[in-house]
């Protein structure tokens, strides 16, 4: 297919989008519109060698084997240990069905890079020519002719001619499309198709109908040319399977399985029962290596074969199936498949419970439980578990089985169980004596406590498990143990921060009161100084007022003495009886203004209410009253003595 000048000057886009968008429309299925892209991609960039595997792998896919192989080898022309064309060349081979061909550039390609899938194809590879050959001991060699070989290939040619190519039937076709492949005898082409044989049927049946054939579809490909793309890809497809494995192959394999069942069936006692442990020994095998796969395979084919036998030939045929159903699960559970798992579990536990098995019981319980804290159902993992805490025997089980507990606790924000739980694992670790498992119980005790911020009994849990981390020479562990050190002394250092806020708090909430209690008494001292302040004041003012009532008395005396004197020497009787008048007036004078005065002493004392100016007046208002009543007493005795004169 070649581009001309002009046209390749059409091409808009550059060799990376091109190669982005053919490899997007391989992983969509559209396989023509990508040899498209790829095509316009080797344009620009001619021979590239990844983009001409690229369009060889949509050869392939389309079934057009020759360009597909064309393309492979045109990638390995300028360089011959390419290995990607390697793998593309020997796997269009295989599909062709020249399995020899195909197997040298398999190992030829596994040689270079000892890849995953160089390996699959030598063994896909040798195990197709071992189906169309066989293996040395399955072949028997007769010392005698035979001419049913010769006859059969007559058989077969008379077959072809009574069964023309229906080219006729596309006449009428713009493009004529040859049917691929030979035409096989219907019983062979049967028994290699399978059930795809009906689907060819319905479509040589749809050829048949003129009006079909002529309507075209979407993409302006007529009905025809859709019929016979499937035809052809089923007749490819047939020749392919017979090469690989033809009907002889299969009927030899049919005549062998059928002899070995019946030597099966055949055997001893002691034969099953080798037969069976070697089975389950196998299938543990591919387990622990890493092939979930073939370990599902294999137990699913003891499992068939147990199921097949009666209970004399195996006596514990019903504990048998229940440990094949925990294999079949256990691999489910490692290939992702969690429904099926938790499906053959309880078929295990079915079995155990119906059987009263209880080491079977406890075997089911235990794998029910993973799977359930596997998909994150942590409270059912924890309600299953809790119910095998009765089966469990040995020390070790118990460990690991309150290890897991305690984890699902955690798991939930449970953390007070999720404590308890690890510390009976922890126990049981110790008592067992092993280190690993007493690394994780005080991991999880310790990760409980962080969640109930009992962070120093965490640190010395963390610790412990540094120790034992040390021991095993767990680094992956000891990192890790350690950053959570790290977290909870942090945690340590936060707590303490907040405890010392809380005692700043306390200690500002107190110098509040005090100042307060401080300020409130101060208050009371000032209003208790202000009464002491305000009856001083009028205690002074009363002595002052009670001094100018002295001063006046006096004045009053002084003048009284000085009339009597001008009286006794006028000797007038007149003026004494005036001045006798006067003097009569005066008594009563003092003594409207003493009344006065004690009035507003009562007064004044009345009015007080503060305890504290009481005990202030009281003390003072002793030694004034004293005073007082001595100076009226002398007030008293003067007046009588004047009155006497």
């Amino acid at each position: 297919m070649t581009m001309s000048d002009g046209e390749a000057d059409n091409l808009r886009s550059t060799f990376p989008s091109y190669m982005a968008e053919g490899e997007r429309l391989y992983l969509c299925g559209e396989f023509s519109k990508a040899i498209q892209s790829f095509s316009n991609a080797l344009h620009l960039q001619s021979g590239d060698k990844n983009c001409l595997v690229a369009r060889s792998k949509c050869y392939l896919k389309m079934g057009d084997l020759e360009k597909s192989l064309e393309d492979a080898e045109a990638s390995l022309q300028n360089d011959p240990t390419f290995c990607k064309g390697i793998l593309q060349k020997a796997e269009t081979l295989y599909t062709m069905g020249d399995f020899e061909f195909a197997l040298v550039f398999y190992h030829r390609g596994y040689k270079l890079r000892p890849d995953r899938e160089f390996k699959v194809g030598i063994q896909k590879a040798q195990e197709a020519i071992n189906n169309s050959v066989g293996s040395p001991s399955s072949i028997k060699l007769e010392n005698k002719g035979d001419l049913s070989f010769l006859s059969k290939q007559a058989e077969s040619k008379k077959a072809q001619q009574k069964h023309p190519p229906v080219k006729h039937l596309l006449s009428s076709t713009k493009h004529e499309i040859k049917r691929k492949g030979s035409l096989k005898s219907e019983k062979t082409i049967r028994q290699l198709l399978g059930e795809l044989y009906v689907d060819k049927e319905y479509l040589e049946k749809l050829l048949l109908d003129e009006d079909l054939i002529k309507g075209t579809i979407k993409s302006g490909l007529t009905v025809e040319e859709l019929i016979m793309t499937g035809i052809n890809y089923l007749d490819t497809r047939s020749n392919f399977w017979r090469q690989q494995k033809p009907i002889y192959a299969r009927e030899r394999d049919r005549k062998l399985m059928q002899e070995k069942w019946l030597r099966d069936r055949k055997r001893s006692p002691s034969q099953t029962a080798h037969y069976i442990l070697k089975s389950l020994e196998d299938i543990d095998m591919l387990l622990t290596s890493g092939s979930a796969e073939g370990s599902l395979q294999k137990a699913e084919k003891v499992l068939k074969k147990v199921l097949e036998w009666n209970q004399d030939e195996v006596p514990n045929k019903d504990e048998l199936v229940g440990n094949l159903y925990s294999c079949i699960g256990n691999a489910q559970i490692e290939l992702g498949q969690m429904v099926a798992a938790l499906q053959s579990h309880r078929k295990d536990l079915e079995i155990a419970k119906e059987h009263d098995l209880p080491d079977a019981k406890s075997r089911a319980l235990d794998n029910i439980g993973r799977v359930f804290a596997r998909v994150g159902k942590f409270q059912q993992a924890i309600d299953t578990w809790e119910e095998k805490i009765p089966l469990a025997k040995t020390t070790l089980e118990k460990t690991w089985l309150f290890h897991e507990i305690g984890r699902c606790y955690l798991e939930l924000d449970q953390a007070w169980q999720a404590q308890s739980y690890g510390e009976k694992s922890q126990q049981y670790a110790e008592e067992e004596g092993d280190l690993e498992w007493q690394l994780n119980a005080s991991v999880l005790v310790a990760q409980a406590q962080v969640k109930l911020r009992d962070f120093e009994s965490a640190v010395n849990n963390f610790e412990k498990a540094l120790e034992r981390a040390k021991l095993v020479h767990n680094n992956e562990a000891q990192q890790a143990i350690i950053s959570a050190l790290d977290d909870a002394n942090k945690g340590i250092i936060e707590e303490l921060k907040k405890t010392n806020y809380r005692e700043i708090l306390r200690e500002k909430a107190e110098r509040q009161d005090i100042s307060s209690q401080m300020e409130f008494s101060g208050a009371s001292e000032k209003e208790t100084r202000r009464g002491r302040e305000e009856q001083e004041r009028v205690v002074k003012q009363w002595e002052r007022e009670l001094e100018s009532e002295r001063e006046a008395t006096e004045d009053e005396e002084g003048s009284k003495q000085r009339l009597l004197r001008v009286e006794e020497q006028d000797g007038s009787s007149s003026g004494l009886t005036s001045s006798k008048m006067m003097l009569g007036d005066t008594p009563s004078t003092s003594q409207m203004m003493r009344r006065e005065s004690r009035e507003i002493y009562r007064r004044i004392s009345e009015d007080s209410t503060q305890p504290t100016l009481d005990d202030i007046s009281q003390n003072q208002e002793k030694p004034s009253e004293t005073a007082m009543e001595e100076r009226l007493e002398k007030t008293e005795e003067d007046e009588s003595k004047s009155e006497t004169i």
